[in-house]
């Protein structure tokens, strides 16, 4: 992989990651650690995430265009080592979470809402926000679905 040409984007662009069932199978072991190694790079290179969390699906039975789809996103980090985030060990970042359930509080249906953000000093880095998918009739049934 030293050799190897450098990519410009972390998945090809007309590429379908689904079922191959017809693929060639590779080392399951050399494919669960590829995808541990670049898991670990999410943490610096948050671009990379949804093209690896593609390729996590299929650790369970990989095969070759699997693990193509891998190496191509190692090639495309070769050319993007001075790109990332960077957290300098003498800097006190503050990483602040937060969590907010309105239980049962939809007027037609009775069903929750959830939400969480995550905060990386005062940059919104993360959020969510679901439904419940199935509806309650009493506030305490809906705060032990929550549960």
């Amino acid at each position: 992989m030293e050799d190897c040409k450098e990519a410009a984007t972390p998945t090809a662009m007309n590429f379908l990651m689904d079922a191959d069932e017809v693929g060639q199978q590779v080392d399951s072991t050399k494919y669960r650690g590829l995808i541990g190694s670049l898991l670990y790079q999410i943490a610096s290179r948050p671009y990379i995430q949804f093209s690896v969390c593609l390729c996590a699906r299929f650790q369970s039975n990989p095969k070759e265009s699997y693990f193509k789809a891998a190496k191509r996103i190692l090639n495309y980090l070769k050319g993007k080592t001075n790109v990332g985030l960077w957290y300098p060990s003498d800097s006190n970042i503050v990483l602040s979470g937060f969590s907010n359930s309105d239980y049962a509080g939809c007027k037609l249906d009775s069903k929750s809402t959830n939400g969480t953000c995550h905060l990386l000093e005062s940059t919104l880095i993360s959020w969510n926000s679901k439904t419940q998918v199935c509806a309650t009739l009493f506030i305490a049934e809906a705060e032990y679905i929550v549960a």
